[in-house]
C-alpha cells in the first residue's frame, strides 16, 4: 500500500478571501490488497473522522447527527476505505489544521496497513521468539 498526499492552497473569491489549506490524498493498493478490501467488505469502514465533528454528535438528536454526519462526509471531514482509495479531498482553515489532519491521516493509513497485513496472515501461523530484542 502506498499513501500519496499532496498540499495546495486557494483563495476565496476573486482572491479576496481566506486562504483554504487543501491536502489531497489517494492510497494505492497491490492487487492482493485491493481482493483483501472487497473479501473482508471493508470498504466502508471509516478511516478518517475530524475530531471536532465527532465530538459534537452526542450532544445532537438522531436526526441532527445523520445530517452532521452527511455534511461532514461531503466536506471531507469524515472518509472511508474506498474514499481513502478513489482519493479524497481535506480543506483546512489554517496549516496548524491541516497538519493536524495530515497526522491523523498518516496514522489510519498505518493501521489500515496494519489491518491489511492481518488479512495476509489468515490461514497461517506467526512464531514468536523468546526473549524479544526490541
Amino acid at each position: 500500500m502506498e499513501l500519496l498526499l499532496s498540499r495546495s492552497q486557494k483563495t476565496g473569491f476573486t482572491g479576496l478571501g481566506a486562504i483554504t489549506f487543501v491536502l489531497n490524498l489517494r492510497s494505492q493498493l497491490t492487487a492482493e490488497e485491493a481482493e483483501y478490501v472487497r473479501t473482508y467488505k471493508l470498504g466502508k469502514d471509516i478511516m478518517y473522522e475530524k475530531a471536532s465533528v465527532m465530538d459534537k454528535l452526542p450532544r445532537l438528536g438522531p436526526v441532527q447527527q445523520l445530517v452532521s454526519i452527511f455534511t461532514a462526509k461531503a466536506k471531507g471531514h469524515i472518509f472511508t476505505v474506498n474514499d481513502l482509495v478513489k482519493g479524497r479531498t481535506v480543506e483546512c482553515r489554517d496549516i496548524i489544521e491541516m497538519i493536524e489532519a495530515e497526522a491523523q491521516i498518516k496514522e489510519a493509513a498505518q493501521n489500515f496497513y496494519n489491518v491489511l497485513q492481518t488479512c495476509h496472515q489468515f490461514g497461517g501461523e506467526e512464531v514468536i521468539k523468546y526473549p524479544r530484542d526490541e
